[in-house]
């Protein structure tokens, strides 16, 4: 417990927040500015004095209090640019950007962006001048009734009018008399949506929606939706009115669409996405859109978050929110009812004591804070809505009677406050209504177009013994149709295990049909068998036509590579079983070979036998638990570009290529008699799965140098540190079939697998194998992988190094272009370098050097100094990064700033800076210019430790660079340049592999001659 966070706010809101927040075992204190009496001092959860809107003090007061990210309650700040200016300071800001926030602050710039990207929504257009307005209104060809102020109105800009000429009236309210100030120089006129309105939020970290239970407020002041509008006097979640099957298409139609809009345009996403929708009789449409939590959703919504806040946005502000999915409580409701002041939404009296809060506390009942003040220690009230009172309960009516002893509990002067939060839900739970199997959640008309649309996917894998036809109760294979005398049947059974998390994350599903099929047709083949049909078995919770079907095409697409029917399958909804948008798959092969060409022919293998190794196409389907649990711990997502690869490839794609299917290509080479055994590389590895088809006094020796493996391999390897039997155990490590054949057969079977297109080697032999020793021996497998070539790791392209030799981790701080930046990250891809750039920190932003490093892959981060009062707390919040990166080496690089003494002697020996000319000769910021007038004929550039005086550190290398008659500063500067990018990165190869270190006497010392 060590985190520190800000709440920006001061409502029932951000003080819901804070006690989510707060409930997190990483969470040390919540600071909430400027707060209320409910946040002013609640265990871990106090107010902050501090300016929100001055952006610069802000961020200043961040560093001071360690926070480690600010959560943006109200809109306001946003469209200020408070996400920005904050991470401009290196403060992490939980919210979207001043660009992104336009979705909420201008609603005409919404509207246009739905109409870009085809979310639905309400028929509209945007004026300045009213009398546009009111003849649009008059004319229009549907009912222009809704009249909104484009700007930000604290929730409170949109008229429903009842007639032409009331919303006539509206306009000339917003644009003439400034009812809603600047807010209303643009208004937009739309179209009124009958329906129903419900609230649909989602966490996004720009790219992954994670959708909340949907919540209904209710607008107006009293019972029966009567009185004025108000900011919101009650809300209930979830509603009923929105089961999960249209929860999933606002979900893809709406939220997703949203997020992916924005992030084409340059603007991403992060943060709470609210969308206020009407269910109307064509679909969900969208009214507006928040950038924000809404209030008092949030206080409906939260309190049925099971997952960690802190987690979720810790998740999400590391794009990382795919991962790390919101858990919430099912079978449960919450209801908050506001409890407002006299005369709201007009004028109200501030000041009046409240009292009652132990009462309703003591009734399990959360009660948040908005409109409230300390006052002579006593609670009293200072806004028109005081605060909310939230019960959760089993169900939603037994929830709102919970609230309602809360209600009565608390007491203040002239209180008001509806009775009847979710009267629409219980209206609608109360319609009579026989139940039916598509409300318990499985659509019968859905399965029989599945079925219709993959008829014909079936019907393409007929083959000799059996002709393809989905609907009966079972299907028929003939034997002797398809050619087979005295047959033997072989069956497998399998899944894809944990590849379709990453399939379902990626939302990618047209390859894991193969990866299904290959897992059981290559067992069987193991066996000798012809695959013969296929049967798979599909599950999820809802039905999703689009995704099932592209997993079944996958399905038939590799049946026919496998020259196998399709012949039947089960697709099995099961509603409550799976959540939303999962699915598993099971597939089951059925095949047969003649009984004298049984695999393996244990009699026949004997000590001296080679092995052939046929390569796989990447991981198949095993380890991926591991290979899940590597990325998560990384730096890279799933949607970062592969290692190694090429083009538009990313990780994502490239964990799920699909798994090799061998039977066309290695049948006629097993049914030739030359081959003694096949295993079949699959969960297990090397180790485990060649022992399968040898006698048991036999083993093999292999040698991985033999074979090519795969770079995904050698990133596993490296990013999670696995020892050579984790990886020999786990994956297949380049080789998806071993054979094992005569010494004299070799060359033939090599020639005749690679005649039909797969890549095949000599890969190891068969051994004789005591009692209790290891059955598969694999020599240099780290070493080939070491030698693949360049792999990606945190992003950028270096190259392997021995397992045993640590790489020091280097950060780089700059100023501007970075042209030594530059040198250095090339160097890092040599595979003897010692080092690696795993952070790179400029004092400015928006510089070159920023865009270098980002093009690499390598994180960044930039520490304003103009935030700063002093040297020192400019040097400590650059510190805390290097401690966040656990650094070991720090260059200066074009780094225009005096580091002060603190900083410089805690990294005493383990700084370096480069100097453009010979030290200890012109010292300071105009060396050439010094080396010119002095009339020297030898400059050069000199790399050094840094020292607390400036250009006074102890050398480390230097290179000489003759000065020419007619040298200006420009030319003299670019020769120097290029020795300085040949010097550098050697220098910080000497220091980071040992051979130079700073003695304890202040000199250095070489640890070899060099």
């Amino acid at each position: 417990m060590a985190a520190r966070v800000l709440v920006i706010g001061s409502g029932g809101r951000e003080h819901t927040l804070a006690w989510k927040l707060a409930q997190s075992h990483h969470v040390k204190q919540v600071l909430v500015a400027p707060g209320n009496a409910g946040t002013a001092s609640s265990g871990k959860i106090s107010n902050a004095a501090v300016s929100i809107t001055d952006h610069t003090v802000l961020a200043q007061f961040c560093k001071d209090e360690k926070i480690e990210f600010v959560v943006v309650g109200p809109e306001a700040p946003l469209a200020a640019g408070v996400v920005e200016d904050l991470a401009c300071a290196g403060v992490r800001c939980f919210g979207p950007t001043a660009q992104a926030a336009q979705l909420e602050s201008s609603k005409k710039f919404a509207k246009e962006f739905m109409d870009r990207h085809g979310i639905p929504t309400a028929q509209w257009k945007a004026f300045t001048k009213p009398e546009d307005a009111c003849s649009f209104i008059m004319s229009a060809n549907f009912p222009a009734l809704v009249v909104k102020a484009s700007g930000l109105a604290a929730g409170k800009g949109v008229i429903v009018a009842k007639n032409k000429e009331e919303a006539c009236k509206a306009v000339q309210e917003i644009m003439q008399e400034k009812s809603f100030g600047a807010a209303g120089e643009t208004v937009v006129v739309e179209e009124f949506l009958d329906g129903e309105e419900v609230s649909c939020l989602c966490f996004t970290d720009g790219k992954t929606v994670a959708p909340m239970p949907p919540a209904q407020d209710h607008k107006r002041l009293l019972d029966g939706d009567q009185g004025p509008n108000t900011g919101g006097m009650g809300a209930y979640c979830p509603t009923p009115q929105v089961p999960t099957d249209l929860l999933l298409k606002i979900k893809n139609t709406i939220l997703q669409r949203t997020v992916d809009g924005m992030r084409q345009e340059g603007a991403p996403y992060t943060g709470i996405l609210y969308a206020g929708i009407m269910l109307t009789k064509d679909g969900p449409k969208v009214l507006e859109f928040n950038c924000r939590f809404g209030d008092p959703e949030c206080q409906v919504i939260l309190p049925l978050l099971k997952s960690d806040l802190y987690e979720v946005i810790q998740s999400t502000l590391d794009g990382l929110l795919s991962t790390s999915l919101p858990v919430w409580l099912e079978n449960h409701s919450a209801v908050t009812v506001v409890m407002a002041s006299k005369g709201y939404p007009g004028a109200y009296a501030k000041g009046v004591e409240i009292t009652g809060f132990p009462e309703a506390q003591a009734l399990g009942l959360q009660v948040f804070h908005a409109g409230t003040a300390l006052k002579d220690g006593k609670v009293v009230t200072s806004g028109g809505r005081v605060l909310t009172v939230t019960a959760v309960g089993e169900n939603l009516v037994s929830a709102l009677e919970e609230a309602k002893k809360g209600l009565a509990a608390i007491k203040f002067e002239g209180a008001v406050y509806r009775k009847d939060i979710g009267f629409r839900a219980v209206a609608f739970l109360q319609q009579p209504r026989g139940l039916t199997y598509k409300e318990s959640g499985v659509d019968i008309a859905a399965g029989n177009m599945l079925v219709k649309k993959i008829q014909p996917l079936a019907k393409a894998t007929s083959r000799p013994g059996c002709n393809v036809d989905l609907g009966g109760f079972a299907g028929l294979f003939d034997l002797k149709a398809a050619g087979f005398k005295d047959p033997l049947l072989a069956s497998g059974t399998d899944g894809v295990g944990t590849k379709l998390k990453i399939a379902q994350l990626c939302n990618k599903h047209d390859t894991i049909g193969q990866d299904l099929v290959a897992m059981c047709v290559n067992d069987i083949l193991a066996q000798g068998a012809e695959p013969l049909f296929f049967l798979d078995y599909f599950s999820c919770g809802k039905l999703d036509l689009s995704t099932t079907e592209a997993v079944v095409a996958g399905i038939a697409g590799a049946c026919r590579q496998a020259d196998c029917a399709l012949l039947g399958g089960e697709t099995a909804e099961m509603p409550d079983m799976y959540p939303p948008g999962e699915y598993d798959l099971a597939g089951f092969a059925v095949g047969a070979m003649e009984r004298d060409q049984k695999l393996p022919r244990l009699e026949r293998i004997t000590e001296g036998d080679v092995v052939v190794g046929v390569a796989s196409s990447g991981l198949h389907s095993n380890g991926f638990s591991l290979v899940r649990k590597i990325v998560a711990r990384s730096s890279l997502q799933y949607s970062s570009p592969a290692p190694g690869g090429h083009g538009d490839q990313t990780l994502g794609d490239l964990l799920l290529t699909p798994t090799r299917i061998y039977s066309h290509s290695l049948l006629p080479i097993i049914r030739s008699g030359r081959v003694k055994a096949l295993a079949h590389i699959t969960g297990g590895g090397l180790l485990e799965n060649i022992p399968r088809v040898l006698p048991k006094k036999l083993g093999v020796d292999l040698d991985a140098c033999t074979w090519r493996i795969p770079k995904v391999f050698s990133w596993l390897q490296q990013e999670g540190q696995l020892s050579e039997e984790e990886m020999a155990r786990t994956f297949n490590c380049g080789v998806g079939a071993a054979l094992v054949v005569s010494k004299d057969q070799t060359d033939q079977i090599l020639h005749d697998i690679r005649q039909r297109q797969e890549e095949a080697w000599v890969i190891g032999s068969v051994v004789a194998c005591p009692e209790d020793s290891p059955r598969v021996r694999v020599k240099n497998l780290m070493e080939a992988m070491q030698m693949n070539g360049a792999v990606v790791s945190n992003g950028f392209l270096r190259s392997h190094f021995p397992a045993q030799q640590k790489k020091s981790r280097v950060a780089v701080l700059i100023s501007g272009t970075g042209s030594n930046l530059q040198a250095l990250i090339d160097s890092t891809k040599d595979a003897k370098s010692s080092t690696h750039i795993v952070v790179v920190i400029s004092n400015k932003a928006g510089v070159a050097g920023l865009d270098k490093a980002e093009k690499a892959g390598i994180p960044t981060r930039v520490i304003n100094h103009k935030l700063y009062k002093s040297r020192v707390e400019f040097d400590n919040a650059v510190d805390q990064v290097l401690e966040e990166f656990s650094v070991d080496i720090v260059c200066l690089a074009g780094f225009m700033r005096i580091l002060s003494g603190p900083f410089v002697r805690k990294w005493d020996g383990k700084m370096l800076n480069i100097h453009p000319s010979l030290l200890p000769s012109f010292k300071g910021s105009n060396a050439h210019e010094q080396v010119l007038e002095a009339g020297v004929t030898i400059t050069g550039c000199t790399v050094h430790f840094v020292a607390e005086d400036v250009d006074a550190g102890q050398i480390i290398l230097q290179e000489a660079v003759p000065v020419k008659r007619d040298d200006s500063v420009a030319t003299l500067s670019e020769r120097v340049k290029a020795a300085e990018h040949r010097v550098f990165p050697a220098a910080l190869q000497l220091v980071a592999s040992g051979a130079v270190r700073l003695g304890e006497d202040g000199r250095v010392h070489w640890a070899r001659e060099q």
